[in-house]
This record gives structure tokens, C-alpha cells and sequence, in this order.
């Protein structure tokens, strides 16, 4: 099979013509046929992604809305979630596919390796400002940190060495670090395991963290000590189609496993 180049072909091109004049002409054909190949291709891309979008909110509305027209009429009012969940990006890993969760019925924020920093007025305040909004003024009701299988994030985390040279991605790297102290405690305490089981035990550890860096924002803080608000950690396999669930403290907790 052929290794050539994009480049390399262009270069080729390039020397045939100046070497055949006469064949300009021919080039000039078939690189005009080439052109509309290419933005025949482009636009059934295009076209298969608009008609997926598409037929997604047609089903949507079909099977969905306008068959539950009391709920969303009162969510056109307002909305009254009860859970605020802080899950990864991940494609496999939707809270609402995976808990059933109905419109308005929570609040989500999803980011890579679902984690929450330490309280900071500055940095991250994105995810400060999209926590804050369900917590003191829709007044959820519980948090759930949800982790998961196979996660990128995590592996990511684990794969940082401590005396790593500068950033090979833009933002991944420094953003998974906020888990640093979850990797530092299973580098420890399961550093006979294979890299992979290591992953397994971090994608929970890590979830324990942002449950504690929850804590240091001080209007979940205040309303985790009224009894206001419940924090509770998860993880999600989708490889053997479990899921988990634990208190704050999961060492004076047992989880609850589901499967």
C-alpha cells in the first residue's frame, strides 16, 4: 500500500507539469473533476448531520413532547430540579440515558473526568458559576458526582508523570490535575495493580475528591451542615452495565451497587 503524501503528491504533480507542458491541459480536467468529488463528499457530510439533527428532534417532539404537553407547559413556566449532577463529557456516559432522568428533573454540568475544583474566585469560575445557579437559587436537593468506566480523563490523570515536561495538550492535563490527590492515593496504595486496574480504582477515588472539593464552596457547605443538601458519589460501568452509589463518606458508608 502507498505511503505517499498529500505533499508528496502535490510535489509530484508539480514536476510532472513543468516537465510536460502539454499535459496542462489534461491536469486542469481532471483536477476540476477532483474539485467537484471533494465538494460532493463535503456537502453529503453535511447533509447527513443536519438529517440526523434533524430527525432526532422530530422523534423528540413526536414521541416525547407532544405527548407530555403538562410537563412542558409547566417547564416553559419554570423548573424545580431536584438533582444537580456533575458527570464526564463522555459520550457513553449520559446521566439522563443512564438514570432516566425526565426534563426538569435535573440539573447538569458535564465536563471532562466529571470533576468540581477547589473553590476559587478566579479559576474555573465557570463551573462555580454553573453550580451556584441550581444550589441557591433553584435550591437542589442533592448533588451526585457520577465517574465511569473507561474513562480518558482519568487515564489521562494517571498517565501525568510528577516530574512531566511541560503540557502535551492545551488544557486537558492542567484541568485533570485537579484529581491529583486521588492519583497520588492509588499510585500508593495499588501501585502493584496494572495500569488499567489503577485507572478503575482513580475513575471512584477521584469522584471522593471533588466530593470534598464540593465542600469548600461555602453555599454547599452551609446548606451539606442545615441538612439541605445531599452529596453522594456514583460510578458508572458501562462495560458490565453496573452502577454505584456511595454517601460522602464511603468509609463509614457502604455502597450500594446496582446491576
Amino acid at each position: 500500500m502507498s505511503t505517499e503524501t498529500y505533499e508528496d503528491a502535490l510535489e509530484r504533480l508539480g514536476e510532472l507539469l513543468s516537465d510536460k507542458y502539454d499535459l496542462g491541459n489534461v491536469a486542469v480536467a481532471k483536477i476540476k473533476k477532483l474539485f467537484c468529488e471533494l465538494e460532493e463528499h463535503k456537502s453529503k457530510k453535511s447533509s447527513d448531520a443536519v438529517e440526523r439533527i434533524q430527525s432526532g428532534f422530530i422523534h423528540f417532539k413526536t414521541h416525547k413532547y407532544l405527548k407530555k404537553p403538562s410537563l412542558y407547559n409547566a417547564l416553559a413556566k419554570s423548573q424545580n430540579p431536584k438533582f444537580l449532577v456533575f458527570s464526564c463529557s463522555d459520550s457513553r456516559v449520559s446521566p439522563s440515558h443512564i438514570l432516566n432522568f425526565q426534563p426538569g428533573e435535573a440539573f447538569e454540568i458535564r465536563n471532562i473526568a466529571n470533576m468540581v475544583p477547589v473553590f476559587d474566585k478566579t479559576q474555573h469560575s465557570g463551573t462555580g458559576a454553573a453550580m451556584e445557579y441550581p444550589i441557591t437559587k433553584l435550591n437542589v436537593e442533592n448533588i451526585l458526582v457520577i465517574g465511569h468506566s473507561r474513562c480518558g480523563g482519568i487515564e489521562a490523570l494517571m498517565s501525568i508523570e510528577d516530574d512531566a515536561a511541560p503540557n502535551k495538550s492545551i488544557f486537558i492535563e492542567n484541568w485533570v490535575k485537579i484529581g491529583t490527590a486521588a492519583k497520588n492515593k492509588i499510585k500508593q496504595e495499588f501501585g502493584d495493580l496494572s495500569f488499567e486496574e489503577q485507572c478503575t480504582h482513580c475513575e471512584k477515588e477521584a469522584v471522593n475528591v471533588t466530593l470534598g472539593n464540593l465542600l469548600s464552596y461555602p453555599f454547599v457547605r452551609e446548606r451539606v451542615e442545615k441538612g439541605k443538601l445531599a452529596l453522594r458519589g456514583a460510578h458508572y460501568d458501562f462495560v458490565n452495565g453496573t452502577f454505584e452509589l456511595w454517601e460522602l463518606d464511603v468509609k463509614t458508608t457502604p455502597a450500594f451497587a446496582f446491576s
